[in-house]
């Protein structure tokens, strides 16, 4: 680790002090924590995101960044179809499975009673603060990643919840205020 608290290195290559720079100050930008989940004809899995976007509500359309190196990629793309899961306060060690850091396989993670099957036949998240799925109508790669940009056909929200943020490489809970 750098002094900025990111890997000096990707993949063997040093990174510049640009892309440290860059690094730290996306850390900085507070980001809804979600696990992203697919299934179909490539097979089902799900990330653990913070690169999740609104594009435009008519139509209801969002965009989510993948690495490209990701070993997910391509089942994302083959697939087309999604479910972001926006993760509630209560669902940080969620968070951590879907981040690979529990090591535990994709496969046991699915078999937890905690998924439902969506509309669109997705693994959805029974408790997720938000639940937005929908068709991938375009990949576009740029530099190491692909941004999905995702037409929803389907969106639920918890108004009950309270939120999971990751900020400054950390998760923190948000409370929702009483109005």
């Amino acid at each position: 680790m750098s002094a900025t608290g990111v890997n000096s290195t990707t993949k063997g290559n040093t990174l510049s002090q640009e892309q440290l720079a860059f690094r730290n100050a996306m850390a900085h930008l507070p980001a809804a924590v979600s696990v992203i989940t697919t299934n179909g004809s490539a097979g089902r899995c799900g990330i653990t995101a913070s690169a999740v976007c609104s594009v435009t509500d008519s139509p209801p359309t969002i965009l989510v960044c993948i690495n490209r190196g990701s070993a997910m990629h391509d089942i994302f793309k083959e697939n087309a179809h999604l479910c972001v899961n926006v993760l509630s306060d209560e669902q940080e060690q969620l968070a951590m499975h879907f981040s690979g850091a529990t090591k535990v396989a994709m496969e046991e993670r699915f078999s937890w009673d905690i998924w439902e099957e969506g509309p669109l036949r997705q693994p959805v998240l029974s408790a997720a603060l938000v639940k937005l799925q929908g068709r991938i109508k375009e990949f576009k790669e740029v530099g190491s990643h692909s941004v999905m940009f995702v037409e929803l056909s389907d969106i639920h929200v918890s108004e009950e919840k309270d939120s999971l943020i990751y900020f400054n490489r950390l998760f923190h809970k948000v409370k929702r205020m009483a109005i």
